[in-house]
């Protein structure tokens, strides 16, 4: 079975991320799960780091993925 993989998006390009959504959720309940988490650190954390949400996201499954960013297509 392929990777299934969620991009998350930034205004600034440096902080885009991708994460590798784990088998037992959906598709639909993997973005609802990340958007709680976020949200949670968001509240929490005032100055949150990625670090910080990239350990909370691997609490529940998930794992980040290196990639090299390509070119701007616009």
């Amino acid at each position: 079975m392929p990777d299934r993989l969620m991009l998350l998006p930034a205004r600034d390009f440096e902080r885009i991320r991708l994460i590798r959504i784990p088998d037992d959720y959906s598709e639909r309940d993997a973005v609802r799960r990340v958007t709680a988490l976020i949200a949670e650190a968001q509240e929490e954390l005032k100055e949150w780091r990625w670090e910080e949400l990239a350990a909370t996201l691997e609490d529940h499954g998930f794992s980040t993925v290196e990639f090299t960013p390509g070119p701007a297509l616009d």
